[in-house]
């Protein structure tokens, strides 16, 4: 089943090298055009390389979103890149929404999707072994791509990874 990203899981775990993530648990990612603006491929930012990469491989590819008008009632309530992600979740019948951003999380639930973000991501990876610290993940996170985790959810997940 297919998964579509918003633009902040993609855009984060490239900034923190850990891009290649979204493809071991998930295969190909889509994202609509909206969310391939906010990312800013064709700039020379931190991330950029590795975004231009995923998609030369295919892994990660542009859809268009078909219901426009879905995507302007969604847009009362969020931005652009979450708005059309949703609006191509539904429209691809996908299995996964990547957001992390808490009022697209919320519609994206509401509409029945299975949801997760960047935290969730390397919390999945940890479990599986593919990383060593989810500390230190959660630590570059914060200084490589600024990247906020309210203090209590970080202790329970150091937490999680300790016992």
């Amino acid at each position: 089943m297919p998964v579509v990203s918003n633009t902040s899981p993609v855009l984060i775990l490239a900034v923190v090298g850990r891009l290649s993530l979204l493809r071991q648990q998930f295969g190909e990612i889509r994202i609509p055009s909206a969310v391939l603006e906010e990312l800013r491929v064709g700039e020379d930012l931190p991330g950029s390389q590795s975004v231009r990469e995923a998609m030369e491989k295919g892994w990660l590819r542009v859809e268009e979103v078909k219901d426009l008008t879905f995507v302007q009632v969604l847009q009362r309530d969020l931005d652009s890149g979450e708005a059309e992600a949703i609006a191509l979740a539904l429209q691809v019948k996908a299995e996964w929404t990547l957001l992390d951003e808490q009022e697209g999380r919320r519609v994206a639930k509401s509409l029945g999707f299975k949801v997760t973000g960047v935290l969730g991501i390397l919390r999945r990876a940890w479990h599986e072994g593919e990383l060593p610290s989810l500390q230190r993940e959660m630590e570059e996170l914060r200084e490589k791509a600024g990247f906020h985790i309210g203090a209590e959810l970080f202790a329970d997940l150091v937490r999680e990874s300790k016992g």
